[in-house]
């Protein structure tokens, strides 16, 4: 079966919601693990479109708690497809929130997660590849390799020698 390549944009995910008492810690912000959940809900849905098949949460390779998100905020967070590899798909999310008083988008966070697509029975199954378009996209398209690469030495699974783009940035 001949795969489509995808654009980022066409795994664009936008989820709104509001920050509810229930969500926050002691001082009124929203609890990091909620924004957790959120993001891989999110980034779950644009792991699935860019694949069209059963995604699942391989790992979260970065969060930056940048900005505390208070109680009552109005909080969207944007997911789309950096680059696809094999069977993975690294995701790069976004996290607004709304100024209360101007309504303007002020960014408070960031994470990238990778997602696996899978048959019914769990096995991974290739995807298609991505296109990237923007200069954004290009840039977070291009670093998906060196992270890959990074998270493979550090696990032991690939020599850094090997590491071609990674090693490329010290040079």
């Amino acid at each position: 079966m001949v795969m489509e390549p995808r654009t980022a944009f066409q795994s664009k995910t936008v989820m709104t919601d509001l920050v509810l008492p229930s969500e926050t810690n002691p001082i009124n912000n929203l609890f990091g693990g909620e924004l957790l959940a959120r993001m891989d809900r999110a980034a779950s849905i644009a792991a699935r479109r860019h694949s069209r098949r059963i995604v699942v949460t391989a790992s979260v390779n970065h969060v930056a708690f940048n900005r505390s998100i208070p109680l009552g905020s109005v909080v969207t967070v944007e997911a789309k497809v950096s680059r696809a590899f094999k069977s993975s798909m690294e995701v790069y999310l976004d996290v607004w929130i709304e100024d209360r008083e101007s309504g303007e988008s002020i960014k408070a966070n960031e994470a990238i997660y990778t997602f696996v697509a899978v048959n019914e029975t769990g096995h991974p199954v290739k995807v298609p590849e991505l296109v990237p378009e923007t200069a954004l996209e290009k840039e977070r398209f291009d670093g998906a390799l060196r992270r890959k690469q990074l998270s493979l030495v550090l696990a032991g699974k690939m020599k850094p020698a090997d590491a071609k783009e990674l090693k490329a940035i010290f040079e």
